[in-house]
């Protein structure tokens, strides 16, 4: 990777990373810089890239609506994966990546619109409802899918080096050591101005 990311390794990958899905953290699209972050480690290696975009402030405005106000787990799940569709139409249109609703891995890099990707009729795309599945699960059914490395782009460093761990700590969700059996290879990055230790 670059100058601008730290990287880790949370599971390594089992053969040269010729796929990547990024799941870019919400989070970091409150940075001022972050278009030229991502694409940053976009251009950290070659092959295909998917860029699932976490649905950060938007999501966290509809937790806090289902804090105050509590509605059916189902009707929040979709809500909140209509917002993903929201960051990931901002993250296409500031970096110029196409919007795609299958990545088809022609092109080097793009950004999926999670809401399209899962609205296509697939067992393998099922998900339970509810707060403890977010972006993070939906990046690993992706790269589960794609037979690709996860790379885990987020503000904060992981806490511990394993998903169970790191579901206990409200790193990733708690759906997530379920979403990733049986993938390549998951890393992680942080920005370098955030990364501490």
């Amino acid at each position: 990777m670059t100058m601008r990311w730290r990287v880790g390794t949370l599971r390594p990958p089992t053969a040269p990373v010729e796929r990547r899905v990024i799941k870019f953290g919400g989070s970091l699209l409150t940075r001022p810089e972050w278009p030229e972050d991502l694409l940053d480690l976009v251009g950290s290696s070659r092959g295909s890239t998917t860029i699932v975009a976490g649905g950060g402030p938007v999501v966290d405005g509809l937790r806090a609506i289902d804090a105050a106000c509590p509605r059916p787990a189902e009707v929040m799940h979709a809500l909140a994966i209509e917002a993903m569709r929201v960051t990931a139409r901002l993250v296409a249109e500031a970096t110029g990546l196409p919007l795609v609703g299958e990545p088809e891995g022609r092109e080097s890099a793009v950004v999926l619109d999670a809401a399209r990707w899962l609205a296509r009729e697939s067992p393998r795309r099922k998900l339970p409802a509810g707060w403890d599945v977010t972006s993070d699960s939906i990046a690993a059914m992706v790269a589960r899918e794609l037979a690709a490395t996860l790379v885990l782009a987020k503000r904060v460093r992981p806490p511990v080096d394993d998903l169970a761990g790191l579901a206990a700590a409200g790193w990733v969700d708690a759906h997530m050591p379920t979403a990733a059996a049986g993938l390549p290879g998951i890393l992680w990055a942080v920005p370098c101005d955030e990364a501490r230790g």
